[in-house]
């Protein structure tokens, strides 16, 4: 062995390559932190609110004349309202005018129904041009699997929970 042995904390000197990246970076993460945008937290979420809130506003509004025209009951008008909804969404979509309000009132429209709508519609319009299996349906379910797959384990978590707590005697409360 030779008298100098190497550690695994030493410093690399300021000529290698190592440092001259090292401080590349932290000159660009430097430069991109100088040049970032002000975040607006206050105005984003208060625009995802009334957005959001418009939405399901006019869901209501659906809703209702389904109730008074298209001859639905109490019961029986969930599904048509959510069709209606999701009908709109794609072809706002496809017109070009769902990304504008997506890109105003962030996640206040992609909570409702109809920002699910819009993100698999847009996939199936990006991917068109490769095929309908392939594209349009192999990139279409890319984005809705996890969303599908995980909105199932938690129906069943909550069934579970909701059998466990009837079964304990929780129904009397």
């Amino acid at each position: 062995m030779s008298g100098r042995q190497k550690t695994g904390n030493q410093t690399p000197s300021p000529y290698s390559a190592a440092a001259q990246m090292q401080a590349r970076r932290a000159e660009y993460q430097q430069l991109q932190e100088n040049n970032r945008p002000p975040q607006h937290i206050l105005r984003n979420c208060c625009n995802a609110f009334w957005t959001g809130g418009l939405i399901c506003a006019f869901a209501q509004g659906v809703q209702l004349l389904l109730l008074r025209f298209g001859g639905c009951t109490e019961t029986t008008v969930g599904a048509p309202t959510a069709a209606v909804m999701i009908i709109i969404a794609i072809v706002l979509t496809a017109c070009g005018v769902y990304d504008r309000i997506a890109q105003f009132a962030g996640a206040g429209s992609a909570v409702p129904i109809t920002g699910f709508a819009n993100t698999m519609s847009a996939a199936a319009l990006e991917y068109r041009s490769e095929g309908f299996v392939l594209g349009v349906g192999g990139n279409m379910f890319k984005v809705a699997g996890p969303v599908i797959v995980f909105g199932a384990v938690a129906g069943f978590v909550v069934a579970i929970i909701k059998v466990l707590f009837l079964e304990l005697g929780g129904g009397a409360l």
